[in-house]
Order: C-alpha cells, then sequence, then structure tokens
C-alpha cells in the first residue's frame, strides 16, 4: 500500500468518537477559567486551552467533513452503528462546550456555536431517540454509558442558554436531560450487573455516569440562582460516582488504549466545575480543597490522554479498520 492509500484508510476509518477529545479540552478548558475566576489566580491557563481546542475542533470537524464526502457510506454505517451512532451527538456538544467556553471572551462568537450546537443536538436526540425505538438490530450487550451522550447531553445546554435565549429554552433543554437520565441510568445498571461486564474497549465510558448529575447542578444553578436540596442531591450524586470509579482505578489501569479513553476526560472536568461552583455558591472550604484535588487529576489525566493519543497517531494505531 502506498503512502496516499494509507492516508485514504486512515480517512476512511477516521471515528466520530474523535469530538470526545474536544469535549475533555473543552471541559478542561473552562474547568481552568472557573478556577482562575473564583481563586483569583494570578497565572492564566484557560487562554491558551481555548484556543487550542478551538483549532482542534476545525481540524477534527474539516477531517470529519472531508470523509463525509469520501467515503458515505462508511460515516452511514458509523450514523447506524449500536454503539458508535451514540458517539454522534458529541459533535453537538462539542460545540455547546465551545460556546460556554467562549461566552467570557466573545458573547457573539459564543451566542453562535451555542446556538448551532444547541439546534443540532436536538436534531440529533431526535435521529437517536427514533433509531431506538425503531431498531431491528440493538441488543441489551450493546448498551454503554455512551447512551447518555444524545439525550442527557442537552443538560448541558442551559449553562450558557440562560445567557443567550429566553430561559424557557434552556428550561425545555434541561427537562429532556433530566427526564432520560435516570431512565437510562436503570437500564445501564440492569445490563452491566445482569449481562456481565463492558467490553474492555468501552470500560472507560462508566465514567460518563459521573457526568449527568454533575452538569444537571451546573445547570440547576443557573436557572434557579440556588444550590438547595435538589442541587445538593445532583452534587453528591456526581461524588459518589466519582468515588465508585476512582476506587476501581487498578482496572482501569490494566485497559489497552483506545480512543474511547477520552472518556474520562469530561466527566473529570465536569465534576471539577461542578465542585468549583459548590464553592463559589455556599463558601464550604472543603469543597474549594476538593476542587482543587480534581482539577490536578483532571489536568494530569487529561494531558496523559493528549500525550497517548499522538503516540498512538504516530504509530498508527487510530483510525484503522476495526
Amino acid at each position: 500500500m502506498t503512502e496516499t492509500q494509507a492516508q485514504q484508510s486512515r480517512l476512511q476509518h477516521f471515528p466520530i468518537a474523535w469530538f470526545a477529545m474536544i469535549m475533555g479540552l473543552g471541559g478542561l478548558t473552562v474547568a481552568w477559567a472557573r478556577a482562575e475566576d473564583i481563586l483569583g489566580l494570578s497565572f492564566r491557563v484557560s487562554p491558551w486551552l481555548l484556543g487550542a481546542v478551538t483549532l482542534l475542533f476545525f481540524v477534527i470537524f474539516a477531517l470529519y467533513v472531508a470523509k463525509t464526502l469520501k467515503y458515505r457510506e462508511a460515516v452511514a454505517k458509523e450514523w447506524t452503528h449500536p454503539v458508535r451512532m451514540n458517539f454522534v451527538p458529541a459533535l453537538s456538544i462539542s460545540l455547546v462546550l465551545l460556546g460556554i467556553a467562549w461566552l467570557p471572551v466573545s458573547r457573539e462568537f459564543s451566542f453562535l456555536l451555542w446556538a448551532v450546537g444547541s439546534v443540532l443536538h436536538l436534531i440529533l436526540t431526535l435521529y437517536a431517540m427514533t433509531q431506538w425505538i425503531h431498531h431491528t438490530r440493538f441488543e441489551i450487550a450493546h448498551l454503554n454509558p455512551a447512551w447518555f451522550i444524545p439525550v442527557v447531553g442537552n443538560i448541558l445546554v442551559p449553562i450558557a442558554g440562560v445567557t443567550h435565549a429566553p430561559i424557557e429554552v434552556s428550561w425545555f433543554f434541561f427537562s429532556i436531560g433530566l427526564m432520560f437520565w435516570p431512565i437510562l441510568l436503570s437500564i445501564i445498571f440492569y445490563r452491566v450487573i445482569f449481562h456481565g461486564t463492558l467490553p474492555e474497549r468501552l470500560m472507560p465510558t462508566l465514567f460518563i455516569l459521573i457526568a449527568p448529575p454533575a452538569v444537571g447542578l451546573l445547570s440547576y444553578i443557573k436557572l434557579t440562582g440556588e444550590v438547595d436540596a435538589f442541587a445538593q442531591v445532583l452534587y453528591n450524586g456526581a461524588l459518589f460516582f466519582t468515588l465508585l470509579l476512582f476506587v476501581q482505578v487498578k482496572w482501569f489501569m490494566r485497559l489497552k488504549f483506545f480512543l474511547s479513553w477520552w472518556a474520562y476526560s469530561f466527566p473529570l472536568a465536569a465534576i471539577t466545575i461542578a465542585t468549583l461552583a459548590m464553592f463559589h455558591e455556599t463558601g464550604v472550604l472543603i469543597y474549594l480543597r476538593l476542587a482543587g484535588l480534581l482539577l490536578g487529576i483532571a489536568t494530569v489525566v487529561i494531558a496523559g490522554l493528549t500525550i497517548r493519543t499522538a503516540v498512538a497517531i504516530a504509530r498508527r494505531e487510530i483510525c484503522v479498520e476495526e
């Protein structure tokens, strides 16, 4: 195979899951921005992260558009695959996240990213749920926490939505995510407990369990302006899932590297931002100390994922036929 043929083959197998990398780096950008503002840090990391993740988004987006134009059949298979199709809305979530990250910098650019991402995510939610309802190929073994992405991702919209649109819009998206989160959570635990553990490639997606309550807390505070009993339930639920997964770290450390490792990233950033929000709203010092610890862990993990991904690209271990 010539070099040109090899590059074309890699483009053909360029997965939609690459946008999970944008979710992780975008979440880390927001986490550092919040830490810099709340803690009054003398140095600023977030502007550099914001520039890097925005550029990376457009690179990944351009590559996926090129794949769509040249290998439509491969894209069609991905969009109907019982596992991979749930990563498709990572594209729209990436746009919403970038909209959140850009809000303190440029309200106009933030609105553009948020609006396109929110509308697209609603469309992809309807698409995914229609596929679920009228499927002929899904089995219980296909279920994993990545199924949260299409529906529960709607919870993210209000974080910037309360600034960009009437509050009813944000309540609409929040309600979608909140309604279907416990339903999917119950089914996922049923699948894991009674139908065997997840395949090695999908084990990192268990970290996605952290994200819905953590992001739900952030949106709920934006919508109500306070930390009440329900907000406490959301935060402590996210914190418990974090502890549950941390005590299993030895199992995760044994896994072979896959692009799905990026499932570690956004949930860790989300619980970090949620903890910073709890400190900001309550002033309780334990949240401050925990936020510092989580920010350090999230930064190290995401830096490690970035390096490991770069190594995998150099070794041509990813973007290959499975």
